[in-house]
């Protein structure tokens, strides 16, 4: 597991600054959670008839005002967008960078295989995404009793379960892509889990764009539709584990027959 730990060191001052820069903004949004909470319902009652707007964060079926529905929308976006974009970068790295830091030579020079290469590589992602997810939900539970809250955990539980979920996607993806790119390609990353965000907004404003959900790996993370089914949509989930081992093949097949130069 060599490939896996030199991938860990080489990329842990990248996930402190990014577990920890989302803990915080995590932490601040609960925190400031119990000197808004008198004016939440007249709040959630504004954005519930904002029309298109409510409807593309899911504001128009949750209760603001209550915490787990605070939760979904201020600290989901959160989420969604530090740990989408963190899982894009990672992933879209994950193979291409080998090259553009003019490594690959030294490293498939030892006796390993592509094959593993490959293979410890994307457990490197999945690793540092689940310790990304770990920090934040240590982070999280510190500050709800830090407030006093006495929130579902099962809810908040599926929340998290669901932003982890499509942040594995994503890296998955991104994973597949880098097995095309010479080089590390962030810029592309960046776009591509922008991208996926801004699909899932277009698919919450009309049914006609519905469909986007079945595309974009942030389909499964409407809060709303967690805490009022308290369960994941199935069928955006089986949508995405599709994707996710397209993602993870491509990476295999493509790498294993690369011409590194």
């Amino acid at each position: 597991m060599t490939v896996f730990r030199h991938e860990l060191r080489q990329g842990r001052v990248a996930l402190a600054i990014w577990a920890l820069s989302i803990g915080m903004m995590l932490g601040m949004c609960i925190l400031i959670y119990p000197s808004m909470k008198s004016q939440m319902d007249q709040v959630g009652e504004m954005f519930a008839q904002m029309g298109g707007f409510s409807r593309a964060f899911g504001m128009d079926k949750i209760n603001f005002g209550s915490f787990p529905g605070f939760f979904s929308v201020e600290c989901g976006n959160v989420l969604g967008l530090g740990g989408g974009f963190y899982a894009a970068l990672i992933g879209i790295q994950a193979l291409a960078k080998e090259e553009s830091g003019h490594t690959a030579e030294f490293l498939l020079a030892h006796p390993v295989s592509r094959g593993s290469v490959v293979a410890q590589k994307l457990l490197a992602v999945l690793a540092q995404i689940a310790i990304l997810n770990l920090v934040n939900i240590a982070i999280t539970a510190v500050c709800v009793v830090i407030i006093g809250e006495k929130p579902p955990i099962k809810s908040l539980l599926l929340l998290f379960t669901a932003y982890f979920l499509m942040q594995v996607e994503t890296a998955s993806i991104l994973f597949g892509i880098s097995a095309f790119l010479r080089t590390g390609g962030a810029g592309l990353g960046l776009g591509l889990g922008a991208m996926f965000y801004f699909l899932n907004i277009v698919a919450n404003l009309m049914e006609e764009t519905a469909f986007l959900k079945y595309i974009t790996p942030y389909g499964y993370t409407d809060g709303a539709q967690i805490l009022t089914d308290g369960a994941l949509c199935g069928k955006y989930l089986a949508a995405g584990a599709v994707f996710t081992l397209l993602g993870i093949a491509a990476g295999f097949l493509l790498y294993r027959r690369k011409d590194i130069g």
